[in-house]
C-alpha cells in the first residue's frame, strides 16, 4: 500500500464535502490532547521541518481530485487535516500557493499552538478558511486537555491568535472541545467567551468527543453543559454552531476500495454503518474489512454504544 498524501473526499461537518490533505507522519504532533482520536502523542514536537516533499503532496492531491470529478464526487475544500499539526510542516505555505492551480477552496484545521511565529501566520494567510483551537484559558485546564510541549506558554499563543485574526481576510472559526468535568464549568467557559469576543472569529464552534479518544476515561460534556456553554458564548458571539452530531456516511469512492478506506480511516475513524453504506456503494463486501483486519492494516473499536474502524498507525 502506497503512502498516501490525500483522502477522500470525506463528509465533513464545517465544509461540506473535503479532500483531506496528509501532510504530517502519524502523531507528530505539539500537543498530545486527551480527546485526539488517533490516540496519544508518544513525543510532542515545535521544530518545523520537512516530512514529505512537497511535489509527492501536490502529485497525490491532483489524482485525488481528478479520481473524484471522474467519479463526479464534488469537492467544496482542499483540507489540511493530516495525522498531526499541519503547520509543523514547514513547506504548508508553498503547498497552499501551488494549490490554488485547482480552484478550489483551501482550508487548515490547525491547534494554534505555533501561531505565535511569524512564518506560520504567514502560511496560514494564503489559506481560504481556517480553525483555531481553543480548549481552554487557564493555564491548569490547556495544560491537563492539550498537553502540550514543554516550551510553550498558552499567553503567546492566545497573543498569536488576536495577531492573526487582526490580519487574516479569509474565514476564521474556532474550535471548543468541550471535555466532561474539566472544562466544562461556567468559570472556564466564560473566560473562554471572552477571549472568543475580542478575537471576533466568523464562527465559533461547539464541539464534544465523536469517536474514540486518546484516554477511554474522556466523557463528552453532559447536554445541559453543552447548552450552558452556547448560552455563554451566545451572549459575547453572534455565530455560534455546535459540532456535535454525526457528519454523515456520504464518503467517497474514487477507484480503489481498499485505498479509499484506509487513506479515510488513517484520520478519521469510520462509523460502522458508515462502513457498510460505503461497502454498498462500491459493490464490495465485508470480507475486505475482515481480511484488512487481519493482515493488521484496520482496526475494530468501539465508543459511545458505536462501533467504528480505524487503520492501524503503528
Amino acid at each position: 500500500m502506497k503512502d498516501m498524501k490525500a483522502y477522500g473526499p470525506v463528509p465533513s461537518r464545517r465544509l461540506g464535502k473535503s479532500l483531506g490533505i496528509n501532510n504530517i507522519p502519524p502523531k507528530v504532533c505539539s500537543y498530545s490532547c486527551v480527546y485526539c482520536q488517533l490516540g496519544t502523542t508518544i513525543r510532542t514536537y515545535i521544530e518545523r521541518r520537512e516530512f514529505y516533499g512537497v511535489e509527492a503532496i501536490i502529485k497525490d492531491v491532483n489524482r485525488k481530485v481528478k479520481e473524484a470529478k471522474k467519479n463526479k464526487e464534488i469537492i467544496d475544500y482542499l483540507s489540511f487535516v493530516p495525522d498531526g499539526e499541519p503547520t509543523l510542516d514547514i513547506n504548508l505555505g508553498r503547498e497552499i500557493e501551488l494549490l490554488r492551480s485547482l480552484r478550489i477552496k483551501i482550508a487548515v484545521i490547525t491547534n494554534a499552538s505555533l501561531i505565535w511565529r511569524e512564518d506560520v501566520g504567514d502560511d496560514l494567510l494564503g489559506a481560504d478558511w481556517v480553525s483555531l483551537k481553543v480548549d481552554a484559558i487557564s493555564e491548569k485546564i490547556w495544560h491537563r486537555i492539550n498537553r502540550p510541549h514543554r516550551s510553550l506558554r498558552l499567553e503567546k499563543i492566545l497573543d498569536g491568535m488576536l495577531e492573526f485574526a487582526r490580519v487574516f481576510g479569509g474565514e476564521l472559526t474556532t474550535e471548543t472541545m468541550l471535555i466532561r468535568g474539566i472544562n466544562d464549568n461556567d468559570r472556564e467557559i466564560g473566560e473562554i467567551a471572552d477571549f472568543l469576543s475580542e478575537l471576533k472569529p466568523d464562527r465559533a464552534y461547539i464541539s464534544i468527543p465523536t469517536r474514540p479518544p486518546a484516554r477511554r476515561d474522556i466523557m463528552p460534556a453532559s447536554e445541559e453543559k453543552i447548552n450552558m456553554a452556547y448560552q455563554i458564548l451566545s451572549n459575547k458571539l453572534s455565530n455560534v454552531e455546535y459540532l456535535i452530531g454525526y457528519e454523515g456516511n456520504a464518503f467517497a469512492f474514487t477507484g480503489d476500495v481498499e485505498e479509499d478506506l484506509l487513506g479515510i480511516t488513517s484520520v478519521h475513524p469510520m462509523r460502522e454503518e458508515a462502513v457498510r453504506e460505503f461497502l454498498s456503494k462500491t459493490r464490495s463486501d465485508w470480507s475486505i474489512i475482515e481480511r484488512l483486519i487481519e493482515e493488521n492494516k484496520l482496526i475494530e473499536t468501539e465508543y459511545g454504544g458505536k462501533r467504528f474502524y480505524m487503520r492501524r498507525l503503528f
